[in-house]
């Protein structure tokens, strides 16, 4: 990353944002190479779409429990040793997973228990991460930052499904194993970050305090926006449940085939991440924003009609850089628009909302391909972003009108 004004390098050399970019990589990709062995392993065993959906729902319901909490603990302690307990956490389930599926007990109901484990462990790591960057790297280079951070998970998005097909096709105990080795890794990292500013908040726990996130962001129209168009677009137009149900049954594939399918989306997002964090959006950012809701609609609807394994990579691949366009713009004004010794409950309130849609997504897709079928699933619910587009237009006007982030800071 490299700009005129010489702000790509200092990010560069600005080793705490290095030591916090290679630890969410290490972090993702143990993630997205779990993600992959576990949907696997569950559609092998039951070969019920259903099932791949209670996957979703059973990583939702700890998030919707813990997210107050996590927000709390978020602004008051610190973020750095929050981050890093959760991840050691992870790293058991994944021991955890690898036992299990060396002794042959694992099972639907085992597989489902470890990813609750896992899912309460994120609900409090991924409301405490974001809140971590502001205070790590200079509010100048906030939205290349946040860029920048993005492609650290894109990076793992395409590596670590793909891995995690390969290497589950030589031994589910082997994915499992280096997932917690990259758990631990990742741990040991982001505790060695040096942090500029810290939480401040010390108010006494109440239930005003609790929800003081959901406060906040409904009385800005801008942060209100962002999130719920995110949520209903996503909710509606979730599709990364079946595609175990597409490789399998569609494509005739294995789980490398599902490997591939899952890290096309991470191609697409790392192109458009590594080019926001050179050229971040200077203008009509709030119309950007919606035409890329409006590409992921599209995409899917295109997706569900497909037949070709190479044609639907690349179809992927489209959705993943309309996402990441929403992503980056979506929490660069969360944090140019929220405080911060308010940043760990407003994350909060994103970080349950961003998994209601993913979760909530994929449940929905499940739950709709039980009933309908595959195709029809995946036809509805890129129709159904369409339309959140065209009514968040109405609802959402003053995000539409966001000019720029310099106007927002």
């Amino acid at each position: 990353m490299t700009s005129a004004d010489g702000s790509g390098a200092r990010l560069r050399r600005h080793r705490p944002f290095a030591l916090y970019w290679i630890s969410r990589v290490s972090s993702t990709v143990a993630l997205q190479m779990q993600t992959v062995a576990v949907a696997w392993q569950m559609y092998d065993l039951t070969r019920d779409p259903l099932d791949l959906g209670l996957v979703g729902l059973t990583q939702f319901v700890p998030a919707a429990l813990f997210v107050l909490v996590a927000g709390h603990v978020a602004d008051r302690y610190d973020r750095r040793r929050i981050i890093s307990i959760c991840q050691l956490i992870a790293g058991l389930a994944g021991v955890t997973l690898a036992i299990g599926s060396a002794g042959g007990w694992m099972t639907r109901e085992s597989l489902l228990a470890v990813v609750f484990v896992t899912g309460s462990a994120r609900a409090f790591e991924q409301t405490t991460l974001s809140t971590l960057l502001p205070g790590i790297v200079p509010m100048s280079l906030l939205a290349r930052a946040t860029a920048a951070g993005a492609s650290a998970t894109q990076v793992a998005v395409i590596g670590g499904p793909a891995a995690g097909g390969l290497l589950y096709a030589v031994s589910p105990i082997l994915v499992y194993g280096l997932c917690a080795t990259l758990y631990v890794t990742s741990s040991i990292l982001i505790s060695n970050v040096k942090a500029e500013r810290t939480a401040t908040s010390r108010e006494p726990l109440s239930l005003s305090m609790l929800f003081a996130g959901f406060f906040y962001m409904r009385h800005n129209p801008i942060v209100l926006g962002v999130i719920t168009l995110d949520l209903f677009a996503v909710v509606l137009g979730g599709v990364f449940a079946l595609l175990p149900v597409f490789a399998r049954d569609v494509f005739h594939t294995d789980a490398w085939g599902l490997g591939l399918l899952r890290a096309s989306p991470g191609v697409g997002a790392l192109a458009v991440a590594i080019f926001m964090a050179h050229r971040p959006p200077r203008r009509h950012v709030g119309r950007i924003m919606f035409g890329a809701v409006a590409t992921y609609g599209v995409a899917i609807i295109a997706f569900a009609f497909s037949r070709s394994l190479i044609l639907s990579m690349l179809l992927l691949g489209i959705l993943g850089m309309a996402d990441m366009l929403s992503v980056v713009i979506r929490m660069t004004l969360i944090q140019l628009e929220t405080p911060d010794d308010m940043r760990g409950r407003v994350s909060a309130v994103n970080s349950l909302f961003v998994t209601a849609s993913n979760q909530l997504g994929d449940f929905r897709a499940g739950l709709m391909a039980s009933w309908l079928g595959t195709i029809p699933a995946v036809l509805v619910g890129g129709i159904g972003a369409l339309i959140v587009v065209l009514v968040g237009r109405k609802v959402f006007e003053p995000l539409y009108k966001v000019e720029s982030f310099e106007a927002r800071r």
